[in-house]
């Protein structure tokens, strides 16, 4: 048998103190009526008849309810520690996304198109030699030649039906080999053009091949011009607002996402560097596709007129870039601002200020 032990206790009129070595309870009322609650979750009603020996005790136990709250508790705490740890996951998503754009508006520059040899395409062999039988027409006429009908095609009285096919086919292998032999003798000619310099023929080459097409989302009304076969000359404009964040995001020691009110300091340093990398790109895309010494940029960019109080289209940033400096350059560790001290340009460009209008520059 094992050792049990109960106390109770008067705290007040009516209400007793009971414990034992399972539980604690209060019980409440007197003869006739006494409710009863315990610990351990059980709930007891009696009523009796005084001096009569008759009764009626009711007992019900909550404890399925206890388990059910703790279980609804349990759960409650595991959402909120999913909710907090998907606010920590968010929020370094978006500070990798604020810290992904900076670095992408100031290497801009570290790509460029694929490099054109107008002197290898000039000099490049004919597909077939002219006069003679194109390779598309040859194996069209083996095709005919080797032909042999099968069995059923020999019942059915059909060969002749596929020898007239057979020979359409040659006919028409002879008109895309007449085709191809005409392309190469137009690139030919257009790679001469391009070598001689002909103004023409280069803007030819800029609107079907749209070297600039793929930085359509960081500038935009790209104008080329030209009187000298030397040098290209771009205006373009480069929205500065659109693409330079104007609020900085960063982690808290908790791992809370803290966003701020950029620095001008800040703000203006990554708005020179992206323009100014963005002016290396342009150059760099231009020299891959035409034999030019030299390209003359002007980057264009909305400012507050302060005497009208109005935005304004004001040029920011005029270079002129030659092709062997620039070639020389390492692309992959230049700071995009300071490699303009290597071409003659005008730039007036102060950190707390940003860019100043400035005057083009001399195309000689």
């Amino acid at each position: 048998m094992g050792l049990r032990f109960r106390k109770s206790f008067k705290i007040a009129p009516g209400v007793r103190l009971n414990i034992s070595n399972k539980s604690t309870g209060l019980s409440f009322g007197g003869k006739g009526l006494r409710y009863s609650i315990n610990s351990n979750g059980r709930r007891t009603t009696s009523v009796g008849i005084p001096g009569t020996g008759l009764s009626y005790v009711s007992t019900s136990n909550n404890s399925y309810k206890t388990k059910a709250y703790q279980a609804r508790k349990e759960l409650q705490a595991q959402q909120k520690q999913l909710h907090r740890q998907q606010e920590k996951e968010l929020a370094k998503y978006e500070v990798d996304v604020f810290e992904n754009q900076c670095e992408l508006v100031k290497s801009i520059h570290k790509e460029c198109d694929e490099y054109i040899d107008w002197s290898m395409v000039l000099s490049s062999s004919p597909p077939f030699k002219h006069g003679e039988v194109g390779p598309k027409e040859i194996e069209a006429i083996q095709n005919y030649e080797n032909y042999k009908p099968k069995f059923l095609e020999w019942l059915f009285k059909k060969e002749e039906k596929a020898y007239s096919q057979l020979s359409k086919q040659i006919q028409q292998a002879k008109v895309e080999d007449e085709k191809t032999y005409k392309q190469w003798e137009e690139l030919v000619n257009f790679s001469k053009k391009v070598l001689d310099g002909d103004i023409d023929t280069y803007f030819k080459v800029i609107e079907e091949m749209n070297p600039l097409g793929d930085l359509s989302e960081f500038g935009s009304g790209f104008e080329f011009s030209t009187d000298d076969s030397s040098y290209m000359e771009v205006e373009f404009d480069v929205h500065s607002d659109k693409i330079i964040p104007r609020e900085e995001k960063k982690l808290t020691k908790t791992g809370k996402l803290s966003v701020k009110p950029m620095t001008k300091t800040r703000y203006f340093e990554l708005q020179q560097d992206y323009v100014c990398s963005c002016i290396l790109r342009i150059a760099r895309d231009l020299f891959a596709l035409l034999p030019l010494k030299a390209v003359i940029i002007h980057a264009y960019d909305n400012q507050v007129n302060t005497e009208t109080g109005h935005e304004e289209r004001t040029l920011i940033l005029s270079v002129k870039l030659d092709r062997l400096i620039l070639n020389r350059l390492n692309f992959e560790h230049i700071d995009c601002s300071d490699s303009m001290n290597n071409f003659p340009h005008h730039m007036n460009f102060k950190k707390t200020k940003g860019f100043a209008v400035v005057e083009k520059i001399t195309t000689i």
